[in-house]
């Protein structure tokens, strides 16, 4: 009976964090703004990146923050609700969980990264401000959004594991290893040369670095 328990609680850490993850925080902004639909926009991306493609900077700055602060609030919520660690770490994957396929939106989404820093921030605050230097940081040298996101949580898990957070770190391992999978027409154009720098004009999905 306890392990039931357990599981339903688990279950319900989950949802929570994957209805608050599945809030489109970029078609809502975007439409705010008089851009229209995101989805028919550039890459059809609800990412910051992709509403920066409208022209509409305020828009996409808000898109980044509420992301950010939507995976950040689903953690929080959890460890106050739940206490247990464990818990709060199924709310953290719902949260990234419900960015990328948000129900809503026929399990249509971003690509996590904003969602995913916001967890961090929340899980433990200096890793947070880690992953958020490198990000940075590697945009300040190669100007290249997705590359400077890719990078920063590539190394997330090996910060948790620095900082002595083992069960925050394999949480960080498989969902870099979900969002370098969304990222994979992004990696494809690294390779080739062809993805576009920060601040660079381009148009349809080839120019997609959404996030």
């Amino acid at each position: 009976m306890e392990n039931d328990a357990n599981a339903v609680v688990a279950m319900m850490a989950l949802l929570l964090g994957y209805l608050l993850g599945s809030i489109p925080f970029g078609l809502f902004f975007a439409q705010l703004s008089g851009a229209g639909d995101i989805r028919k926009v550039g890459s059809g991306n609800i990412g910051a990146t992709n509403v920066l493609r409208t022209g509409k900077k305020w828009a996409a700055a808000g898109t980044l923050l509420c992301d950010g602060l939507k995976g950040a609030a689903a953690v929080l919520l959890a460890r106050y609700m739940f206490v247990a660690g464990g818990l709060t770490i199924a709310a953290a994957l719902g949260a990234v969980l419900g960015h990328l396929f948000p129900v809503w939106l026929k399990f249509k989404g971003g690509k996590g990264v904003a969602t995913y820093l916001g967890v961090c921030f929340a899980l433990y605050w200096p890793v947070g401000l880690m992953v958020a230097a490198t990000w940075l940081g590697a945009a300040f040298i190669w100007r290249i959004s997705s590359l400077s996101a890719l990078i920063a949580i590539a190394l997330s898990p090996a910060f948790f594991l620095l900082l002595h957070h083992d069960a925050y770190a394999a949480l960080a391992l498989i969902l870099s290893a979900l969002i370098y999978y969304m990222h994979r027409e992004n990696i494809r154009r690294l390779i080739r040369g062809e993805e576009p720098r920060i601040g660079a004009k381009s148009s349809g999905e080839a120019g997609a670095t959404q996030r």
